[in-house]
């Protein structure tokens, strides 16, 4: 039996737990290091994503890998990427909250083998499930919140600076927060084995 992250994304592969399962080509698991302290955290995944079953490969994903290159940061090599839901919603819609309550283990099992130390929520919906039901993702963007031991950081959504592009400087602002943060608790990122 396989355990740790890579036994519970083939369990997670199999799921039927809602709707999604029905429309779906790929179960969008997540990507990153094993070891990583920085994880980031979207809605669901889009077209792009479940026909690759890998997190933010699209356009938006692209502008993500972007933002993580300025400040040192590597999907493959120091950080991890996943999603509330791991299934697409149709037409990228937001995820219904029956598809996230069905779909939440599977980030909280994620959480519990990583143990990252700072998670970083990729737009309104992943912040609002994550942080506070009310948040204001425009407003409250780059403000760090420590919830239960662990640091949060709610940004906007790569999708949204596309379609937004006036948006990118204060994404780009949270981006080095996000690095500033990591030196300051010393998540060691750049040694990771």
């Amino acid at each position: 039996m396989l355990n740790g992250i890579e036994g519970l994304r083939a369990d997670c592969m199999q799921c039927k737990k809602c709707g999604l399962c029905e429309t779906r080509n790929h179960v969008v698991f997540g990507v990153g290091h094993p070891q990583a302290k920085v994880m980031l955290v979207g809605e669901g995944p889009g077209e792009h994503e479940d026909l690759e079953g890998e997190p933010f490969v699209g356009r938006g994903g692209q502008l993500l890998d972007k933002l993580l290159a300025a400040v040192d940061l590597d999907r493959r090599t120091n950080i991890y990427i996943t999603n509330i839901v791991k299934c697409r919603p149709p037409k990228n819609r937001d995820p219904l909250p029956e598809e996230q309550e069905a779909c939440i283990n599977w980030l909280r099992a994620q959480f519990a083998i990583l143990r990252p130390k700072i998670i970083v929520c990729l737009g309104r919906v992943a912040a609002m499930r994550m942080i506070k039901p009310d948040i204001k993702i425009t407003k409250e963007h780059g403000l760090f919140i420590e919830k239960n031991g662990v640091v949060m950081m709610p940004t906007l959504h790569p999708a949204a600076l596309l379609r937004n592009p006036s948006q990118k400087p204060a994404a780009f602002e949270d981006f080095l927060k996000l690095r500033e943060k990591i030196d300051e608790l010393g998540c060691d990122v750049a040694k990771l084995p």
